[in-house]
């Protein structure tokens, strides 16, 4: 079995989460700009929430489960959390009205992977926003008829995976970029 009960559970409570505190980011296009500004008195915009995680959980879960199913692969056990820490951190700064987006809404716990089990299994998650941020960018290049809210999607899609990808890959423990180098460089 891929996924245990609680794994999806967790997987549901951190699309939710995401939704809510990219919501305030990320805001579905409108024809009537009134309804923009309707909306935005609105302290629970169950529509933006809807839009915004279609936009960025993707590539959030789909990085959690690349670190996730590349465990598997190698025989290794493999289980997503959830961090309470990095959720509750994300959703306050969101109601503080915060500028500014930090939130670690999840890891998967690996065991027994040998130092370069662990760099290709940490790689793997940045690859993904890597993938889908390439994607995003050569669908907005090459494609000649995309309506205006497919092409709002898929840049907004692009740019928070742009931002995941260089995010994780900052060599700071514990984000991957750090397990890549350490191996690369011979310290795990």
């Amino acid at each position: 079995m891929f996924f245990t009960f609680i794994e999806i559970i967790y997987l549901v409570i951190m699309v939710l989460a995401i939704g809510y505190v990219f919501s305030g980011f990320i805001q579905r296009p409108v024809k009537d700009p009134l309804e923009r500004v309707l909306g935005q008195k609105k302290r629970f915009d169950w529509q933006n929430i809807k839009y915004a995680m279609l936009i960025a959980a993707p590539g959030i879960v789909l990085h959690e489960l690349a670190h996730k199913f590349v465990a598997l692969g190698f025989g290794l056990s493999a289980n997503f959390f959830i961090w309470p820490t990095g959720l509750i951190l994300g959703i306050v700064l969101k109601l503080i009205g915060s500028g500014f987006i930090l939130l670690a809404p999840g890891y998967v716990s690996i065991i027994g992977a040998t130092p370069f089990q662990s760099a290709i299994t940490s790689l793997a998650g940045p690859l993904i926003n890597g993938a889908l941020w390439l994607g995003c960018y050569l669908t907005l290049k090459y494609k000649k008829k995309l309506l205006r809210k497919q092409a709002i999607f898929l840049g907004f899609t692009g740019q928070i995976n742009k931002w995941l990808f260089i995010f994780n890959m900052i060599p700071i423990p514990p984000l991957d970029g750090s397990k890549v180098l350490f191996y690369l460089i011979g310290i795990i």
